[in-house]
């Protein structure tokens, strides 16, 4: 057991921002296995510092996508320092599950740890492609797919590791939550490639392109033509129109899903989605009126995990779960797509289209990769559906030694009449 471990597992965590920090270092800083018992208050305390070294590279990356529809790229632009804040965070969060295995038991690890590895990897990797193959805007690529992957990879070890280290409770289930919305922008990230270039090829039909001269010119020289409307097409939307609807809806949905069978709480897809669209329209002000480019908000998100959500309600049999998932996740996200790509310009001066290109025949093919891939997926979701650690020895406890009721002591507090200690 690790040491200090008994006298400290029940004691109080101590409050403030930096104390628990070091209260931690002081009692539990030793080298141990994965799998190592945690005390509850440490495993919320490094879940967290989880939520918070996400926050930052959220922050990062919304603000790095804007910033490149704007501004040539920069290796050291300011979303990519703040990104960065919070990739170091993570390492030093995994470094710590590493050296103490504490929080974690060795498959959340080794995705934790394969996760920031990609993603350290992918990071130089994504330097030099830029390099060598000029501007490269899209979210598609190849080196961008793999910071992805690398960020995906790394909440999935952190889902996986508070699925078994936290205690029941509200806490567990806001946490959880937290970090599905986590994965869930990750998943969705590529999408605004679209979401911003739409707005990008109206502003430059508009005589009033977000984009500065200079990352105009460029992108246009790589073609070798003019910056004229193929050029600008080829810089903002380079992506076909089946992607988008694919990719948002269909991945999309099956995240959902995972989420809410994992919280499995009512309403969870709803609340996550509802949660990081929440967030896209927050941060939309801030970037239009600080001079950034916007992006169209994926509204349409709401209605998938609402979707999802009334599947889960409606069907008890995990066949027929998939099938109405599939149905109703597209029924409705398509159907607001339409109605979001029909009232937008009604909403705008611009009179013109400012929804991302959807290619609306795809909707027979997300039905059938939603249902096929929902029903597939069962033996992943038992895979990780494990339960808590905390839940788990309660339950033993309960089998093994079944409570025991102590009658109250006399209303007298006569010590000759009161029960003798070990006596039930």
């Amino acid at each position: 057991m690790t040491k200090g471990l008994t006298e400290h597992a029940h004691a109080p965590p101590v409050t403030g921002v930096v104390a628990p920090y070091r209260e931690f270092f002081r009692s539990y800083w030793e080298r141990g296995k994965p799998g190592a018992e945690t005390p509850p208050w440490v495993a919320a305390l490094a879940y967290r510092t989880w939520l918070v070294a996400l926050l930052f590279k959220l922050l990062g990356s919304s603000w790095d996508m804007s910033w490149h529809f704007k501004w040539l790229r920069d290796d050291f632009a300011p979303p990519h320092l703040l990104n960065s804040v919070g990739t170091v965070i993570v390492v030093v969060l995994v470094g710590i599950h590493t050296y103490t295995g504490m929080g974690c038991d060795k498959r959340s690890l080794r995705l934790m740890q394969l996760g920031t590895a990609m993603f350290l990897i992918a990071a130089p990797l994504d330097v030099i492609n830029h390099q060598v193959n000029g501007l490269d805007l899209t979210a598609w690529s190849p080196s961008h797919g793999l910071l992805y992957a690398g960020t995906g990879l790394m909440i999935i070890g952190a889902i996986d590791g508070w699925l078994k280290f936290s205690p029941p409770g509200p806490v567990r289930a806001f946490v959880l939550t937290g970090l599905w919305v986590f994965l869930l922008e990750t998943v969705a990230f590529s999408n605004g490639q679209q979401e911003y270039g739409i707005l990008e090829l109206r502003s430059w039909e508009r005589d009033e392109p977000y984009a500065e001269h200079t990352l105009l010119n460029f992108a246009a020289e790589q073609i070798g033509r003019p910056v004229d409307r193929t050029a600008v097409i080829y810089f903002a939307l380079p992506i076909p129109s089946w992607v988008y609807p694919l990719w948002g809806i269909g991945v999309l949905a099956l995240v959902l899903a995972l989420a809410r069978h994992f919280v499995a709480k009512r309403w969870t897809a709803t609340t996550v989605a509802g949660v990081y669209v929440a967030y896209r329209v927050l941060i939309w002000p801030i970037l239009t009126f600080t001079g950034f480019p916007s992006s169209t908000v994926p509204f349409y998100l709401l209605f998938v995990g609402l979707g999802v959500d009334l599947a889960f309600r409606l069907a008890r049999s995990h066949a027929a779960r998939a099938m109405l998932g599939a149905c109703l996740a597209a029924a409705l996200g398509y159907g607001a797509l339409w109605v979001q790509s029909q009232l937008a310009p009604l909403l705008t001066d611009a009179h013109t289209e400012s929804a991302p290109p959807i290619a609306y025949w795809t909707i027979p093919i997300t039905v059938l990769g939603i249902a096929i891939l929902w029903w597939a997926g069962r033996p992943l979701a038992r895979l990780f559906n494990r339960q808590p650690r905390a839940a788990r020895a309660a339950e033993v406890i309960d089998t093994v030694v079944p409570p025991v009721r102590l009658p109250a002591p006399p209303a007298d507090g006569d010590p000759h009449t009161a029960p003798k200690p070990g006596v039930v």
